[in-house]
């Protein structure tokens, strides 16, 4: 993988650049469609590539190890031929997951055990053999194993779980040197920042990562629970530390304004369920403001979904329709909410990069930032 710096927004710290893969480029800052087992639910890979013009997806590595499993992926050939998606992948490596799975799961110095949440049954990971999953899985970008620590621990806890982690990632990393990918094209490694809110532990923990020198960077530990204010406050201290001349990725967040604020601090690489999982639910994201298509107000509005919007099903479905849709519990709902969603999303990360380049980015994000928490 390569990364290039095209520009730094002179009023900020927002960058545009170029992420080479053998998969394709991407032009940052991006946001990354989250598809887990997979799939980017209820959204097909033509509507992905053609209509959403999603540059990367993301697959997960717990939940693809648990289904479809290791061995009918490596039939496959690897997960780009198992889904049909010919761009960039990046995997997670189920550290979050596991996270998540507080009451299933034990963590030691081998690694993260765990029960399935699907049948109970007992798994162990490893730095090493996420590596290994990872390679059998193919993404072009994959991420260490890690533990993410929610945003109330206290110091000592956050301290001895950031200790794990950096073994951890001392031995994920040199089992990827030591290892070559099974199909014939390049992949990557993506250590994680850790250090929950503490400065002191997020300096500590940037600085390892930088010294490793892999081809980018990914910051985690962050949108789980801490006040946002805190997280924007880790994002500058760890950006001041990682390399200019690799992309960062901030994982799992978040809302459009958040998205907004991370790129003004450096960010280059974002992902997160929110714009399916709320669309999934109702919650429309928009330029001017966030919809909730179950309000009665829209019940008789004809006017386009989203008149400024980017995906054909913006002007192709009506307000009143997609209300309609809601009340009734159609699946085809949520399919042109998920849709609109992750069409705006892109569409907001690249009109970031577009006011970067223009050297307009810091009045625009201002305004924008105003916008889309507005509740239409």
């Amino acid at each position: 993988m390569n990364f290039e710096l095209i520009h730094t927004d002179e009023r900020s710290h927002a960058r545009a650049g170029v992420i080479t893969t053998d998969h394709g480029t991407i032009l940052t800052p991006i946001f990354m469609p989250v598809g887990t087992v997979a799939s980017v639910k209820a959204v097909h890979q033509r509507e992905l590539r053609d209509d959403i013009k999603a540059q990367i997806i993301l697959g997960n590595t717990y939940h693809l190890y648990l289904r479809p499993g290791l061995d009918i992926l490596h039939k496959a050939g690897g997960l780009h031929k198992f889904n049909g998606w010919e761009r960039p992948i990046l995997t997670d490596s189920g550290g979050f997951q596991v996270f998540s799975l507080s009451d299933r799961r034990k963590l030691t110095e081998e690694g993260a055990h765990f029960r399935s949440h699907i049948d109970g049954s007992k798994h162990l990971f490893t730095p090493e053999n996420v590596v290994d999953t990872q390679r059998i899985i193919g993404s072009d970008i994959m991420m260490a194993l890690d533990e993410c620590t929610p945003g109330d621990a206290d110091y000592d806890y956050a301290k001895k779980s950031l200790a794990l982690t950096r073994r951890w990632l001392d031995r994920g990393w040199k089992h990827f040197c030591e290892t070559e990918g099974l199909y014939g094209y390049r992949q990557t490694f993506f250590p994680i920042v850790q250090g929950c809110v503490y400065r002191d532990l997020r300096t500590e923990a940037a600085k390892h990562v930088a010294d490793l020198g892999a081809d980018g960077n990914a910051i985690g530990g962050l949108a789980v629970g801490e006040p946002t204010e805190k997280m924007y406050e880790m994002i500058e201290v760890v950006n001041d530390i990682l390399p200019q001349d690799k992309p960062r990725y901030l994982m799992g967040v978040g809302t459009p304004a958040n998205i907004l604020e991370g790129i003004e601090r450096g960010v280059d690489m974002f992902d997160c369920v929110m714009p399916t999982r709320n669309g999934r639910n109702g919650m429309l994201f928009t330029r001017n403001g966030i919809m909730n298509m179950r309000n009665k107000k829209w019940a008789d509005d004809f006017s386009p979904i989203d008149p400024e919007g980017t995906s054909y099903v913006d002007t192709c479905y009506s307000k009143a329709y997609l209300r309609h849709l809601f009340i009734s519990e159609e699946i085809l709902a949520m399919q042109i909410a998920s849709i609109h969603n992750l069409a705006f999303y892109v569409w907001l990360t690249q009109e970031a990069r577009r006011q970067i380049l223009a050297g307009t980015f810091k009045p625009w994000k201002d305004e924008m930032v105003r916008r889309v928490t507005t509740r239409l």
